[in-house]
């Protein structure tokens, strides 16, 4: 993310002026922006018919809206804004949606800007972010995923019948196999730019990866879009125990794909949270989860490291909003270490099922175990995204599609 313009005022209202350039980029726009807050960038618009017309008029200007709803989808690439037009506008009083894309120059204005969505966007400035693509396959069902260091999202999922091995009918069996690959090959191809990715990992069951490369190379050779040798070395094999997205927090783990994610923020996510987990079974009184064990251990100075899901400071309500900004900056005074989870990686959904924050202490807290949780330490109104929702058969670049469920799936015809 660029930071074009900066405007601060000493009690921390003012404006930014930003330009997304990638999907990390965005999801940290989503984050970032809240009701109340002021968007604007240029936008089309269409005018009514009147007298001097008899075509409705569609006219090109900058907007600005206050903002009443935020809304993204990480395959449409971008972030739709929803909300009010402002008095700077002929049409004030209006309501107005702005898509805010790669490549494109636009002011965010708050009344009160927080530390952490200042550090959030500086922390995106001038970094370079690597990608890699994931193949989860077993027999009848597979996921085309892309892994970014802010979230994972499913490219294509694909659902086949493949029969059954049975004495005398091994040759149906194969064939519907070819049929499912072929499937699965073909999407691999529509969605994935082997030249923009770090790594491809085909995690499979048995020996279902050979004849998945097999196949994958002849349809590429068939469509005259040839693999290149280089992009051939970029496929590692990972063993997984199903074809679901799930199964990501195998190949994150695995040895053989430690390279791919060497020094990225989600083999560190992954690390911690094996550690937590870890310690929760083996050590309990240094790994706790929940608001209040959480903030009793801070205010012991206690915590070593911080885990939180950015999914709580999407929470509609601003007092606990608020209240886990000064948790974070708390430990960080405390020289303890702090690590954002996003909701979209497997890491942080589950997160999320624990409440969404935990604690990693330098020392046990026996004590804390008697204490009881709250009973809202689950955000009844924190925005959520659940991508491993997403069912897709493919995904135009001019289309714009968000829900929280997709129903649309790729089904392969006899």
């Amino acid at each position: 993310m660029h930071i074009v313009k900066r405007y601060i005022e000493q009690d921390y209202s003012g404006t930014l002026e930003l330009w997304c350039i990638d999907q990390d980029d965005l999801w940290h726009l989503y984050n970032i922006i809240r009701i109340g807050d002021c968007v604007s960038s240029v936008s089309d618009r269409k005018c009514n018919a009147n007298e001097n017309r008899s075509k409705p008029l569609r006219i090109t200007e900058e907007f600005e809206v206050e903002v009443t709803s935020v809304d993204f989808d990480p395959i449409y690439e971008g972030v739709r804004v929803s909300g009010i037009l402002t008095d700077y506008s002929q049409f004030a009083g209006s309501y107005h949606t702005l898509d805010i894309k790669l490549n494109m120059r636009f002011m965010l204005t708050k009344k009160c800007w927080n530390s952490f969505d200042i550090n959030r966007i500086e922390t995106t400035v001038g970094t370079f972010k690597e990608q890699m693509a994931a193949v989860i396959l077993h027999e009848g069902t597979a996921q085309v995923c892309v892994v970014t260091n802010s979230m994972t999202y499913v490219k294509a999922k694909i659902e086949m019948q493949v029969a059954r091995k049975r004495t005398g009918f091994a040759v149906n069996h194969e064939k519907s196999l070819q049929r499912f690959l072929e499937t699965v090959a073909k999407a691999f191809l529509r969605h994935i730019d082997l030249d923009s990715m770090k790594g491809v990992v085909v995690a499979t069951r048995g020996k279902l990866y050979e004849n998945f490369m097999k196949v994958l190379f002849d349809v590429a050779d068939q469509i005259n879009e040839p693999i290149k040798k280089k992009n051939r070395n970029k496929f590692v094999f990972a063993n997984v125990s199903s074809g679901f997205k799930h199964s990501l927090k195998e190949v994150l783990s695995d040895p053989s794909t430690a390279h791919l994610l060497a020094g990225t923020k989600a083999q560190e996510e992954m690390k911690t949270l094996e550690t937590f987990t870890n310690l929760l079974d083996n050590e309990p009184s240094r790994a706790f989860y929940g608001y209040k064990h959480v903030n009793m251990a801070n205010e012991l100075s206690a915590i070593d490291t911080l885990i939180i899901s950015d999914a709580l400071f999407r929470s509609y309500d601003v007092k606990k909003r608020e209240k886990y900004i000064k948790l974070v900056e708390s430990v960080e005074e405390n020289n303890g270490k702090v690590l954002i989870f996003s909701s979209l990686h497997v890491t942080g959904e589950q997160l999320d099922q624990m409440t969404g924050v935990a604690a990693i202490l330098r020392y046990p807290l026996p004590e804390l175990e008697d204490e009881d949780m709250e009973e809202d330490d689950g955000e009844d109104n924190v925005q959520t995204i659940k991508v491993d929702e997403y069912v897709v058969r493919e995904f135009p670049s001019n289309s714009f599609a968000y829900s929280n469920a997709i129903d649309a799936t790729i089904i392969a015809t006899n």
